[in-house]
């Protein structure tokens, strides 16, 4: 689908100067551009591969010399990931579902499906679910019985949903995600090894076998509005209560919420994060890809955790963690500078208890 400059830069509300009546029809790199591409170069590190290239048009940072460039028109972006996310959202068809219920299908006569909604070929839709207007669900997804789907949500290809999950409105939800499992939650008839670890920090009364006994999740998984589950994340059930995660919080690829966690709103998790159960995590945080959260902490609002770091302890409001174990950022670094001076000081303390060896002992 063709979009005139004019249109685009109204859609990013950003300014637009030369033939605003020009029209792409997709976004490029600016050297693989060709005529009816829109150059991204929203940094000058990337104007000279508009030369490069064979844009009429670009996305441009502010002050750029577009003429200069050889260009038609001109889209100014102050900040240029945020005209990439409209940009993006503009020039996106989204997946090809047919609206209506596909025949291959399969919905329960008790579930509610909303106006509009598109449901795609081998969908199961269990008892008493409810579907709000304009969801669209992929091929291969499976939606268990009491479960609720807000207006407007994107569900792709192979999502499991269980019992009594309940999501909000605008969700979108990556291939092979997985929401509202069984948590991992287990006990032992007699105290278990691990119990006297966490009571102990380390030491052992003895050694005996012990079995598990299962503890099943009686709780569901909510879900608050815009919130996106990346592809193959997991989220678990709660034992009791819901595991929830609120509004406009953002799942990366392979993330896994276990049982009974409590996240706030705005969070961005990366991929291979995992909350172990019973954490509560605040508003606005972000975990890096490969942070571990450790069960039953709290992590304060605004903490901002870098890749890898491991949470062992609360973390108050605003931190900057870094590391295994997590330390503040400023720590972490003076750490690692202090770990790579240890072979020079290494060698200067043999010197010194060589020297000190040859000394002559007093009588």
């Amino acid at each position: 689908m063709a979009h005139s400059i004019r249109d685009i830069a109204k859609a990013l509300g950003a300014m637009a100067e030369g033939d605003l009546d020009l029209e792409i029809t997709r976004a490029a790199e600016p050297a693989a551009a060709g005529p009816s591409d829109l150059a991204l170069a929203m940094d000058p590190r990337y104007g000279e591969g508009i030369a490069r290239g064979r844009a009429r048009a670009a996305v441009v940072w502010p002050g750029a010399d577009w003429r200069a460039m050889g260009l038609q028109a001109a889209i100014f972006a102050p900040r240029g990931r945020l005209a990439m996310a409209g940009l993006s959202v503009l020039l996106d068809p989204g997946p090809a579902i047919a609206a209506g219920i596909h025949p291959m299908a399969l919905v329960d006569a008790t579930a509610s499906i909303g106006e509009g909604a598109a449901i795609g070929p081998f969908v199961l839709i269990g008892a008493g679910v409810k579907i709000g207007p304009r969801a669209r669900i992929a091929s291969h997804v499976s939606i268990a019985e009491g479960a609720v789907i807000g207006d407007d949500a994107l569900i792709l290809q192979g999502v499991r949903i269980g019992a009594g999950v309940k999501m909000g409105h605008r969700l979108i939800c990556q291939p092979g995600a997985v929401i509202g499992a069984d948590g991992f939650s287990f006990v032992t008839p007699e105290t278990s090894g691990v119990e006297q670890i966490r009571k102990t920090l380390g030491k052992r009364e003895g050694i005996a076998a012990q079995s598990w006994v299962r503890i099943h999740s009686l709780g569901a998984v909510s879900l608050g509005d815009d919130v996106e589950i990346g592809a193959n994340a997991t989220i678990d059930r709660g034992t009791i209560r819901d595991t929830s995660i609120g509004s406009g919080t953002k799942l990366d690829n392979l993330v896994h919420i276990g049982h009974n966690v409590q996240i706030g709103r705005d969070c961005l998790i990366c991929a291979q994060v995992g909350i172990a159960g019973s954490s509560r995590i605040g508003d606005r945080v972000v975990l890096a890809g490969q942070c571990g959260v450790n069960d039953n902490i709290f992590i304060g609002d605004d903490v901002i955790c870098g890749g890898a770091t491991k949470v062992f302890t609360n973390a108050p409001a605003g931190r900057v963690l870094l590391g295994y174990p997590a330390v503040k950022m400023e720590s972490h670094v003076e750490i690692q500078k202090a770990l790579r001076r240890l072979p020079r000081l290494a060698a200067k303390v043999a010197a010194l208890e060589k020297a000190i060896s040859l000394l002559p002992e007093s009588e």
